[in-house]
């Protein structure tokens, strides 16, 4: 490793002192804290009391009011009740002499969370400790090269959880890390655009240290299928595989096997399967006339399970979901990409016109999640990740999902950060993740849970059983986080996690609003990705070759048909015309027998026997008459004078 250079050692001296400086404050405040508490212990004056008292409520009113105010951008925080002074488990209630009034945490805890969150490599801001108020010098944050150690962002409805995808990946694409993320709502869509600065966000911003300023990302907008705005992404139903599409169509063990027995067909035979149609002709091909003696070849596929699975293929088109599949294939290479200036490209998918379709929502997704486990090469530890996967939604991937699904997102999940490829799922509980793939993630932003019902409660127990022990009661901080709070552990650098902080978070810079539809379709016009992708492409398929296939059957077997009807017709005509021969045969036979017996009755001959004397012409009888012979005589006497005078 070579040795480090001025600059660099200034940056790290730098960075030490504002450390020490941050911890010295934070003690300080808090030792001050711990001596009025005392001296109100002791019995300190009224007057005092009620200072301390109006204080307080001075504190709270402006923290309310900037709560209700500054964070209307994002949006609004929901009222709570206040933080007890000191939040911790009937068992393990600290000495008086130890509490704070003015948060959960004491001073040596306040200076632990500080230096666990102090790294020495770059990092991403999260937001400030909250203890009860913010701490600006106790800066919450994720070290840039643990990001591909994966994540989660986890809270009930209107907590903030699209703030803080949106916050996080402005900072990666400022650091030159491309971004994908999904748009479920459309809102995303503002990081392309600058914030609008107001006196409540800059209020908000200020308390927590944020430096803010409006900034826009350099972004990228994708619609599934076309469906959208963005430039298409398609897949191929070969590339899907079958078992995602398993999952999309909901089909049982048994089912998944066979279509897997289907797709092997197909590619052992050269048959392309490029969307729904070529799917559906294979399976039609298989259990027509035709293809019967190929399915015994199968095996474990019946004609009734292949059946089932047409079926469901046939009413997974009806609802518009095969315009998702066909070419142009996408290259998931396209979502690597950084701008000239070296910021990463954020890539942000569109989804709101398959709201209804939300189980081909998530499985599309962990399709590209899966392309770039197989293409992407090895890279092992690197100083930041190659591509950061935000999977908003992520409870819909896993339900109703099968063994086998689940172990290939654990895989893909568990293998993929050596590809540099961080992945974070966005849900509303940790329990919408399964255990497996929860135990690979290294960072939690677990917002505001609700707890309205048993099972509410339940699902929250078990959330705060998760976290590290710390000096929060984070079943009571749980529900009573703010919107645009959360609780925070990271993976540090040194791979451990982080103190448990609770965080008040940063502001995105971009738009906390939708880019206007105007803008958004001139960035789609102007990408140089849409002449690769906006067109599709039908090119000949499984589809194409079996039609051709069964015609040709079809005309074979008609032909074949033809002849041996003619064939037919033929034999039948020489029998018919072999009777008649053999009928006129015997009537010939008859009226021969019955003539010769008439004749032997009339004592004649047989015509058989009797040769009868050729009858002469009219002529020949004339010529041969003795008057014609006399005159013929004279006539020559008379012309040659031979007679007589």
């Amino acid at each position: 490793m070579s040795a480090p250079d001025d600059a660099e050692l200034a940056r790290l001296q730098a960075e030490a002192e504002a450390a020490e400086a941050a911890l010295k404050l934070a003690q300080a405040k808090a030792a001050l804290a711990a001596a009025q508490a005392a001296r109100a212990a002791a019995g300190g004056s009224a007057a005092d009391a009620g200072g301390s008292e109006a204080a307080a409520a001075d504190a709270g009113a402006a923290d309310s009011e900037e709560k209700t105010d500054a964070e209307d951008d994002i949006p609004a925080s929901a009222p709570r009740n206040p933080p007890s002074p000191r939040n911790v488990t009937p068992d393990a209630e600290a000495p008086a002499s130890a509490a704070s009034p003015t948060g959960p945490l004491d001073a040596d805890e306040v200076a632990a969370v500080v230096a666990g969150y102090t790294f020495e490599g770059a990092t991403l801001d999260l937001g400030a400790l909250m203890n009860t108020e913010p701490v600006p010098t106790a800066q919450i944050r994720i070290p840039l090269a643990m990001m591909n150690r994966h994540g989660l962002v986890a809270g009930a409805t209107g907590t903030g959880k699209t703030r803080t995808l949106q916050g996080l990946a402005e900072q990666l694409a400022e650091k030159g890390v491309p971004v994908f993320a999904a748009d479920i709502k459309g809102d995303l869509s503002g990081v392309a655009t600058p914030g609008e600065p107001s006196d409540k966000l800059l209020a908000r911003t200020q308390a927590i240290g944020q430096d803010w300023k409006p900034t826009a990302s350099v972004t990228e907008y994708f619609a599934l299928g076309g469906i959208g705005k963005g430039v298409p992404v398609r897949a191929t139903v070969s590339g899907f595989g079958p078992l995602l599409l398993s999952k999309v169509l909901g089909l049982n063990a048994t089912q998944e096997s066979s279509l897997g027995l289907v797709f092997h067909y197909a590619d052992a035979n050269g048959l392309a399967l490029v969307d729904l149609s070529d799917l559906r002709a294979v399976l039609t091909y298989l259990t027509s006339d035709e293809g019967k003696a190929e399915l015994k070849t199968l095996g474990g596929l019946s004609a009734a399970t292949a059946g089932v699975i047409l079926r469901e293929l046939i009413t997974f088109a009806d609802d518009g979901a095969d315009v998702f599949f066909g070419e142009p294939e996408f290259d998931v290479r396209d979502f690597l990409r950084t701008a000239p200036d070296g910021r990463g490209v954020l890539s942000l998918l569109e989804v709101p016109g398959i709201a209804d379709k939300p189980a081909l929502f998530s499985t599309f997704l962990m399709y590209l999640l899966a392309e770039l486990f197989e293409i992407l090469p090895e890279v092992g530890d690197a100083d930041k990740p190659k591509l950061v996967f935000f999977f908003d939604e992520a409870h819909l991937l896993f339900k109703d999902a099968s063994k086998d699904f689940l172990a290939a997102i654990t895989q893909t999940v568990r293998l993929i950060r050596s590809k540099g490829v961080g992945v974070f799922f966005v849900t509303q509980t940790p329990k919408d993740v399964p255990s497996d793939v929860l135990a690979q993630l290294g960072s939690r932003v677990q917002h505001a849970l609700r707890a309205f019902t048993p099972d509410d409660a339940k699902a929250l127990r078990a959330t705060v059983g998760t976290y590290p022990k710390s000096g929060y009661d984070l079943e009571r901080v749980l529900q009573e986080l703010g919107t645009g709070e959360a609780i925070v552990t990271v993976m540090s650098e040194k791979g451990a996690p982080t103190p448990v902080a609770w965080t008040r978070l940063r502001a995105p810079q971009g738009l906390m609003s939708p880019t206007p539809d105007p803008d958004i379709q001139r960035a789609v016009h102007a990408s140089p990705l849409l002449a690769k992708y906006g067109t599709a492409i039908d090119r000949e398929s499984a589809r194409e070759i079996l039609t051709a296939k069964m015609n040709a059957a079809a005309e074979a077997e008609a032909a074949e048909e033809a002849a041996a009807a003619k064939a037919k017709a033929d034999a039948e005509y020489a029998k018919q015309q072999a009777a008649i021969a053999k009928a006129d045969a015997a009537a010939e036979k008859e009226r021969q027998k019955e003539y010769d017996r008439l004749m032997k009755a009339s004592g004649g001959t047989s015509r058989t026997r009797t040769t009868r004397k050729a009858e002469k012409s009219p002529i020949e009888q004339v010529l041969g008459s003795k008057a014609t012979q006399t005159i013929l005589t004279s006539v020559i006497r008379g012309m040659f004078g031979t007679g007589r005078r």
